[in-house]
């Protein structure tokens, strides 16, 4: 993957909102393969004190679609048409991450997968499982492409 992708990833990440929200960040950009990490910040955390799985499902959604979009050309992006989330184990730790892959790229649908990890420390616990497929759609002229 050249600078000029790995430029756009970033932008298109940085145009995200919700991401600074939640104060998540690329941590990983590889073609077909992304990880964001994102503190649980007290603000995310659901009644439990567990990381709210509205996190959970928001990073690992990014995670697969990024991953989806290092294949696609630059005059394309991606759009969730939908997404699964088995939530496996209560997030607590000290962030997650969310390691994005494509399982099968076609050329009207992307069928993506996330793992979802709760890190404290050095140790990872596998809290939850996406599935989903992404479309791809051109361009809009305010998107970072």
């Amino acid at each position: 993957m050249d600078q000029a992708e790995l430029d756009r990833i970033q932008h298109s990440f940085e145009a995200q909102s919700m991401m600074h929200t939640l104060g998540a960040e690329l941590a990983s950009v590889r073609t077909a393969n992304v990880t964001i990490k994102a503190p649980i910040l007290p603000g995310s955390r659901q009644q439990q004190g567990f990381a709210h799985a509205g996190l959970t499902f928001a990073i690992g959604d990014s995670a697969a679609g990024y991953a989806a979009l290092t294949t696609l050309p630059r005059d394309r992006e991606v759009v969730t048409a939908e997404m699964k989330i088995n939530l496996l184990a209560p997030a607590l730790g000290d962030y997650l991450i969310a390691k994005g892959r494509i399982i099968k790229a076609g050329r009207q649908l992307i069928v993506v997968a996330a793992d979802v990890y709760a890190v404290t420390g050095t140790h990872e616990r596998h809290i939850a499982a996406l599935q989903g497929t992404m479309v791809p759609v051109p361009a809009t002229p305010q998107s970072p492409a």
